[in-house]
């Protein structure tokens, strides 16, 4: 019996996890970016593979939703704008912000977050891939009482699922960490978790693919799905038509377009991102030993070698590249506040990212029900990094193992079924 060929659709580290694991299994693999490799949001990301979180959707966002409308320096922004799309997204998002999404989310994210420490695990020291690897997780630091009030909660519910979350007073952080501020509250220490530097990571593991044989075609850019009687037969592409036995798509945030030219719709909006870099040293980023949450803000602070890594926001103001000085500044601003000696001075790089964003918090993988040979992997939001490895392994396992199990509960059917 011969290979099958498989498509896949986007270069970011879904993609890329799912071109490797479908070579690994021994599929004809083909992958297929309209830009470079990791020119999205898998790029820059912050650089942590976090599991065990609670989703984004969580009792009393609704005020903090409309908070953001009038706040450019939130850490959730809104820009008040006419999209009857978004709307619709987020008035599907409110809807899922109970306790009950939040216990039925864990249920299923919990493990999945266990097994995707591993295959990460497993994945660098099998390949051997040099990105900044850290196995010793990250500090969620408070500024305000409230705010470690409400990170201790936070903590307290995740030890429910398995996990061991450490609280950390002031003095015993600083002895940890020296060059955090002696004005903040205390902390936690989320052993579960590990950072790199995102881009070494996926451009390791784009190697790795295509030295088992998966085929990497960079500027070739996706129009539509092939379907010939309910089945995928291939893509049409600016290059032309490309046959193929199966295709996936992890185009991020794009794939809502893609999908809807063959009338299915999911719920996905583009969710930036921002970073600024900035060089170790005098005048510059804090010599830190672990990536640091900070709390109120949202930022991440991940050291990747010489330099650290200021990353985070969510703003949803559709499918643009532009970065306003004040929502790159609040990331360096919350840095100030928790590093006093930090400076400000060595930027490496300004950027931005579209995560994709599904309504309930949850990502989509899998097959829909009734195309034959076509699989979705998006929607991970702000877990792209963590999940990535792990959602490879499940396309693989799903495309070429009709028997396995599915994870109903991430389905893209799911949108599909009635509630």
């Amino acid at each position: 019996m011969s290979r099958p060929r498989i498509l896949v659709v986007g270069g970011g580290v879904i993609g890329v996890s799912c071109a490797y694991a479908l070579a690994k299994a021994g599929a004809h693999v083909h992958l297929l970016e309209r830009d470079a490799i990791g020119s999205g949001a898998s790029g820059g990301n912050a650089g942590t593979v976090a599991v065990g979180h609670p989703p984004l959707n969580r009792r009393g966002r609704l005020r903090q939703v409309l908070l953001s409308l009038l706040d450019e320096g939130s850490p959730l922004y809104i820009p008040p704008r006419w999209d009857p799309s978004l709307w619709r997204w987020l008035r599907d998002f409110v809807r899922y912000c109970t306790d009950e999404h939040v216990e039925e989310s864990m249920k299923v994210m919990a493990p999945l977050g266990k097994n995707a420490l591993q295959t990460f695990d497993d994945i660098i020291e099998e390949e051997g891939i040099d990105c900044e690897y850290i196995r010793s997780g990250y500090y969620k630091v408070c500024e305000t009482a409230p705010g470690l009030e409400a990170a201790r909660n936070q903590a307290i519910a995740i030890e429910a699922y398995g996990y061991h979350p450490e609280y950390i007073g002031l003095d015993e952080l600083r002895r940890r960490e020296p060059e955090l501020s002696s004005d903040l509250q205390g902390g936690i220490h989320y052993p579960e978790s590990r950072s790199l530097d995102p881009l070494k990571f996926l451009k390791a593991l784009t190697e790795r693919a295509k030295l088992r044989g998966a085929l990497i075609s960079e500027g070739v850019r996706a129009l539509g799905l092939s379907i010939i009687s309910g089945r995928v037969v291939g893509l049409r592409t600016n290059e032309g038509e490309v046959g193929a036995d199966a295709v996936v798509l992890a185009t991020g945030p794009f794939s809502a377009d893609i999908l809807g030219e063959v009338g299915i719709q999911l719920p996905l909006q583009p969710g930036k991102g921002y970073h600024r870099d900035y060089a170790t040293g005098p005048g510059g980023a804090p010599q830190i030993k672990l990536p640091c949450e900070l709390s109120e803000a949202s930022v991440f602070c991940t050291p990747m070698g010489n330099f650290v890594r200021f990353a985070g926001t969510m703003e949803f103001s559709g499918f643009n590249r532009e970065m306003p000085t004040p929502r790159l500044d609040q990331l360096s601003n919350a840095a100030r506040r928790c590093f006093p000696a930090f400076g400000g001075d060595g930027i490496k790089s300004e950027w931005c990212g579209l995560r994709p964003m599904a309504s309930d918090g949850m990502p989509i993988i899998g097959s829909i029900g009734d195309i034959n040979g076509l699989s979705i992997a998006t929607g991970h939001g702000m877990l792209g990094l963590t999940l990535g490895p792990i959602t490879g392994q499940m396309i693989a396992r799903e495309i070429l193992d009709p028997d396995a199990p599915k994870l109903r509960k991430l389905s893209p059917d799911r949108f599909r079924d009635p509630h």
